[in-house]
């Protein structure tokens, strides 16, 4: 009892620490001092009176203040011992730390041999020519053709996945009997993942008897009533503006005329006029230096969204976001519960010298091949660039930096992979030995899609209604899962298969797949 009460006080003094740095902080101070002026607030309940004039108040600042505090507690890490070291918030076990610090190693290599091969340096301003013309052609980035033939992305999702093959934890040695079914797999560390009971029990409103957007064909109620009063429903949760309802709320899925408005609650994003001049600082930053990140960011964008059908239109909202995204500083914040650590790059001459170092680039993001399809669906639903940019950057601090960090956490990529293997293992036992066998291991496979939570995998319509369940659940499990259900649903194609090739030439298109069902019956119709 005490250790939860304790656990309790951290929490509220590290979110009130947080909050005294937000806006929102100074607009509730402003608001308390010009409430010192109406005639009900009095000296003697000076507390309390201002405590009840921010509840009446018809500008709902407790509302807001309930949303921001609620955000941070979707983010915020599970309160550890008050004498842990810090490297312990941004990841418990050690093993999974001195990886992670070698990848990083093995990245800032990758990038540094590139600078050296290319002769080109890491940052440098812009002459003022060049800034001018970048002013003037921001908004069509994606009819300027730089030569890209040399610059190669630092890393693909393919080179990830040996890193993850290759951990272990050292604490077993070679000769420990570790269970079976962990030999099977590719991911080799015990980590805890849910059995299909327990991910019903998370899930369970995807239930088979419950209302789900995404199903045409619902036999308990019809489509369209369902439909009509699950919107009815969310106009009022939009109406409240409570980011917990709308989070429960988005778990059997969004209309697609509210999905907007709702992520931004959720993510507790609100346009302020301060939000957009600080997009504006990060374009300014953009027009007046050029990073080697930015080579890498165009390379990518080219590569992936330009050649998808879906989103090759969005093409100069991929280059605004992702430019501004590399300068922003307040990204590092991050990092605290991240298991990995922004690079360090040093001025000329003074290697070593911590005075003289400096992020590098200053959001401390390297972007990997594919990164730039996490930011291509929300082009869908956002189109002022400063609240796309704002969301995008939401969803990569909570979700998406998980998906290509090593760590231990429940949504982190590793668990994710041990999550997909045990599943199909322990419910589609002959898929997997079979798969095995013919070397046509499973996460070869489905490692991509997961690394890139199936953006550019799946049909836009089907993606936001896995994304919203991600955001609904404040988890990235569903990504394992849907992996998993889609291996069951082409079970009896992939038993015919006998090389890898063939098994992924099976696999290789998922646009037609259609997501809630899929889940559905994986979680609720298979024999567990």
């Amino acid at each position: 009892m005490l250790q939860e009460e304790s656990d309790l006080s951290l929490i509220i003094a590290q979110i009130v620490q947080k909050l005294k740095g937000s806006n929102l902080y100074s607009q509730l101070e402003r608001q308390a001092w010009a409430s010192l002026q109406r005639p009900e607030i009095k000296l003697e309940s000076l507390k309390e009176d201002i405590k009840e004039f921010f509840k009446i108040s018809e500008t709902g600042w407790e509302k807001k203040l309930q949303n921001a505090v609620y955000s941070e507690l979707s983010v915020f890490p599970l309160p550890s011992h008050p004498a842990a070291p810090p490297e312990h918030l941004k990841e418990p076990l050690v093993y999974m730390r001195k990886a992670q610090g070698s990848w990083e190693k093995r990245i800032l290599k990758s990038l540094n041999s590139m600078c050296t091969e290319l002769s080109i340096p890491l940052a440098r301003k812009r002459p003022v020519g060049e800034q001018k013309e970048l002013l003037n052609k921001w908004n069509e980035m994606g009819t300027d053709e730089p030569d890209l033939s040399l610059f190669r992305p630092v890393y693909a999702p393919k080179d990830f996945l040996e890193v993850l093959i290759n951990l272990r934890n050292p604490n077993y040695e070679n000769g420990d009997s570790l269970s079976f079914r962990t030999h099977l797999g590719l991911i080799q560390v015990p980590l805890k993942v849910k059995d299909i009971p327990e991910l019903k029990e998370c899930f369970v409103e995807l239930g088979l008897n419950i209302g789900q957007l995404g199903i045409d064909d619902s036999t308990q109620v019809p489509p369209e009533l369902f439909e009509n009063e699950h919107v009815r429903i969310g106009q009022k949760v939009l109406a409240e503006q409570d980011s917990a309802a709308a989070q429960q709320y988005i778990r059997q899925g969004s209309p697609t005329a509210l999905r907007a408005e709702l992520w931004a609650l959720i993510l507790n994003i609100s346009s302020q006029p301060e939000d957009v001049l600080y997009y504006e600082q990060l374009k300014t930053n953009v027009i007046q230096h050029d990073l080697l990140v930015d080579s890498l960011i165009y390379k990518d964008v080219k590569l992936t969204a330009s050649n998808d059908d879906y989103y090759f239109v969005f093409e100069d909202y991929l280059y605004q976001v992702l430019l501004c995204f590399s300068r922003d500083t307040s990204v590092l914040s991050h990092f605290a519960y991240n298991s990995a650590s922004p690079p360090k790059s040093y001025i000329r001459g003074k290697l070593g010298l911590e005075e003289y170092a400096v992020f590098y680039p200053p959001n401390g993001v390297i972007p990997f091949h594919g990164f730039s399809m996490y930011v291509a669906p929300l082009c869908f639903l956002y189109h002022e660039p400063s609240k796309l940019y704002q969301i995008f950057r939401e969803m990569y601090v909570r979700f998406f930096f998980r998906l290509h960090s090593i760590s231990s956490h429940p949504s982190g990529i590793v668990s994710l992979c041990l999550l997909f293997e045990t599943l199909l293992q322990t419910y589609l036992p002959q898929l997997f030995y079979h798969l095995r066998e013919i070397g046509a291991q499973p996460l070869r496979i489905s490692f991509k899609w997961m690394v890139r939570a199936f953006s550019g995998y799946l049909a836009t319509d089907q993606l936001l209604l896995l994304w919203d369940r991600i955001l609904g659940y404040n988890s990235l499990e569903i990504l394992a899962v849907l992996a998993a259900a889609v291996f069951a649903f082409r079970a009896v194609n992939l038993m015919e298969v006998t090389s890898l090739a063939a098994a992924e030439a099976v696999l290789a298109d998922l646009s037609t797949l259609k997501v809630m069902p899929l889940l559905q019956i994986f979680l609720f119709a298979t024999v567990t």
